[in-house]
């Protein structure tokens, strides 16, 4: 990697943002957002993140910046969200380092439940506008037509890939989901343990701020049940994780759910892994969540009185 390799505007960004150049590219990742590790004259590292300015970058990045100011581990953002071009950017802090907490039996769902119950009760006083749209992993609240969200160069692949017992689900699920009456808060829709980084069984970091969304409390409780294990690729936990997942958060929040909530978020719980199935299937990759969705459904859809 060499800083040849950079975008051209990245430099005079960093320049005018940042107060100086960077000297040495650290790594560069390429997903929904590029991500640049650079290094600035001076010996400081920093994270440079730029993504299609889809209208929901800056509350997502303003909300990091929230949590970071109280102390909550998460890395610190060093600039708003600024347009370039059609991108939205912003730096934040080098918080590298720390370890994957892998697994997914029921006192590892318990530790990543505290987690998301401290992280919940911080974004609970966090005023920013919605950050809509909702990541396409957890769109089942969208208002395209058909079951699943537009996403393009998803949609223009051959649909008839995708199993149909994976259609049925997330359209059983989603049917609902949409039928709950139940108020949006802001929370994290990417809660999986590729995410999250730890160091001496203390947690370290919570990356991928700009997958917050704007969801009912127990649908993002529910998706973060389903998906904290999820490493690369991402899967569905056990029923019996994301059960104690659920009941531990409740507990250290000190509010039980209502039926209509505990039913949300066992129909949440599967929307991500619907959307992933539907990937691997579109994909021609090896059936991890598809295996998971076809073994857990019923139960999860019973759970959910769906």
């Amino acid at each position: 990697m060499s800083l040849s390799d950079l975008p051209g505007w990245l430099p005079a960004w960093c320049a005018d943002q940042l107060g100086s150049e960077p000297v040495s590219l650290l790594f560069e990742v390429r997903s929904i957002s590029a991500v640049f590790g650079l290094r600035l004259a001076g010996e400081r590292d920093v994270v440079v993140k730029a993504r299609e300015d889809d209208g929901r970058v800056a509350s997502c990045v303003a909300a990091q910046a929230r949590l970071a100011e109280r102390g909550f581990p998460c890395a610190r953002p060093l600039t708003p969200a600024v347009g370039v071009g059609g991108l939205a950017v912003h730096a934040e802090e080098s918080r590298s380092g720390g370890e994957l907490l892998g697994g997914d039996t029921p006192d590892v769902a318990v530790r990543y439940a505290a987690v998301f119950a401290q992280l919940m009760a911080e974004l609970a006083d966090v005023t920013v506008d919605p950050p809509l749209p909702n990541p396409r992993w957890v769109r089942w609240d969208h208002g395209d037509s058909g079951l699943w969200p537009t996403v393009e160069f998803l949609d223009e692949r051959d649909q008839s890939a995708v199993p149909a017992y994976v259609v049925d689900t997330a359209a059983r699920a989603r049917k609902r989901m949409l039928t709950a009456d139940l108020p949006c808060v802001l929370g994290h829709a990417d809660f999986e343990a590729q995410n999250l980084r730890w160091h001496d069984g203390a947690l370290w970091a919570v990356h991928d701020w700009d997958s917050l969304a704007w969801q009912p409390e127990a649908a993002l409780v529910g998706a973060a049940c389903g998906a904290f294990a999820s490493a690369s690729p991402p899967t569905l936990a056990p029923i019996e994780s994301s059960s104690a997942f659920l009941e531990a958060y409740q507990d250290l929040r000190g509010r039980r759910f209502t039926v209509e909530e505990q039913e949300i978020a066992w129909a949440a719980s599967l929307w991500p892994a619907a959307h992933n199935a539907r990937w691997e299937a579109l994909h021609d990759a090896p059936s991890i969540s598809g295996d998971a969705i076809h073994a857990q459904a019923a139960e999860r859809l019973r759970r959910a009185n769906g």
